[in-house]
């Protein structure tokens, strides 16, 4: 054992082994070795007997947090136009300013607040969009790895149904650039890694659907999109892919949907039952995002559904369909939008519980990058150690308890120290 890589801390600590067990130990010691928790104790291991520890008693420490989907270009304008469904807004709103990140300068300046607010937040891992801009998204790569957060980012590619300021001349130019980008950045990062990014399907031809699957097969990239978050853009697939039985028919056509190949798709609102059998065939991950699909009006994902089956589910912010960064408002909204679909719909799925909703926030989508989310032995040791004292409460109150309403009643900036991989970034 290398003392000198060992970190360990101690208060009151709370982790999920799976969606129903949450594990609680008060006064309890998280040891961390070269970056990986060698478990939670509630005494310290004579082994550890004499070695520092940062002593947060009274304090509750969780793992840290994965935000599974979000447009980082768009956190620069985020709270506008919530009154338009998902179309209308991407057309309106989300376009025009997206394209704004072809001068470098403004990239620069608009990355930096995110990064810098990012950073700050409960969010220790991530996948994110960038735009299909080059010189951007590489500034957006090199300011998260500066930032110590272990992420992944998307060049964005779309060739087709989008305005001429912000589509790609072909099929044959975005993959080209996309393979430039790969070229540029191979080697570069060690927190930050690359995920191929194909918009949606309305965004993206089948010829670039077809050259982007070339390229995840030589470089064994990861892959994030969309699926079924709106009515008006599923039927769109169908118009445009009319040989698919359904939306994600559509990305397995083309061999993106999974299988071997790690897949997030966002939203998953509105899954035919031949459509969640799929994903569950091929473990695709699911981005819930409930904030977004509240806003953008697209519905209530079957997140009980989904769990059901055992399926693949973490949660995102979705950047500026969501306004917030907050992951633990992700999980309080969860619970909230599944029970407001349990009382509309009637279709007996059971409402989120406190429980299931952290596990999404930690190790649901915390796996997708491998052991991350919880502090089982083995996983990698990403910690928060949160600040109660704007809450007090009268009574003495359990270890669950006082996280429930940590979730429900935290501002983004209530964050004590923050640890990713061992790495105390606060």
């Amino acid at each position: 054992m290398n003392t000198e890589n060992t970190r360990i801390l101690k208060g009151d600590i709370c982790y999920s082994t799976d969606k129903d067990t949450l594990i609680t130990v008060e006064n309890g010691y998280l040891v961390c070795e070269n970056g990986i928790s060698a478990g939670v104790f509630q005494k310290l291991p004579e082994a550890y007997m004499g070695l520092f520890v940062e002593d947060f008693t009274g304090h509750l420490i969780i793992p840290g947090l994965t935000d599974l989907h979000m447009h980082a270009p768009q956190y620069a304008f985020r709270g506008f136009k919530m009154d338009l469904e998902l179309l209308d807004w991407l057309n309106s709103s989300a376009f025009p300013e997206e394209a704004r990140y072809e001068d470098e300068e403004y990239a620069r300046a608009a990355y930096s607040i995110f990064v810098n607010d990012l950073r700050k937040s409960g969010t220790t891992r991530g996948c994110f969009f960038a735009t299909l801009h080059l010189p951007a998204t590489e500034i957006l790569m090199e300011l998260l790895e500066e930032s110590g957060l272990e992420t992944m980012v998307g060049k964005v590619n779309m060739d087709r149904n989008c305005p001429d300021y912000l589509r790609e001349k072909d099929a044959e130019t975005s993959a080209a650039l996309t393979l430039s980008w790969l070229e540029r950045t191979a080697g570069k990062f060690q927190h930050t890694k690359p995920i191929l990014t194909p918009r949606f399907i309305p965004a993206c031809s089948d010829e670039l659907m077809r050259r982007l699957a070339d390229i995840q097969k030589s470089y064994g990239l990861p892959v994030q999109s969309h699926l079924s978050e709106n009515p008006g853009e599923i039927a769109w697939v169908q118009e445009l892919v009319p040989q698919s039985r359904f939306y994600g028919d559509a990305y397995d056509l083309f061999g993106l949907f999974g299988g071997d190949v790690p897949t997030i798709m966002a939203h998953c609102v509105h899954c035919l039952p031949e459509e969640m059998d799929l994903m569950e065939q091929r473990g695709v991950y699911i981005a819930h995002c409930p904030q977004s699909n509240a806003n953008l009006t697209s519905g209530a994902a079957p997140v009980r559904a989904f769990l059901d089956r055992n399926m693949k589910v973490g949660l995102g912010s979705d950047i500026a369909g969501g306004t917030v960064l907050s992951i633990f408002r992700a999980m309080a909204e969860s619970i909230q939008v599944s029970k407001l679909r349990a009382r509309l719909t009637g279709d007996g799925l059971k409402p989120l519980s406190m429980q299931e909703a952290f596990f999404l926030g930690t190790k649901g989508g915390g796996s997708f990058f491998g052991n991350a989310g919880s502090f089982e032995a083995g996983y990698q040791c990403d910690a928060l150690v949160l600040d109660e004292s704007r809450i007090p409460h009268p009574q003495k109150l359990t270890l669950a308890e006082r996280l429930e309403r940590y979730i429900y009643l935290s501002g983004d900036d209530w964050i004590l120290h923050k640890y990713v991989q061992g790495r105390k970034l606060f």
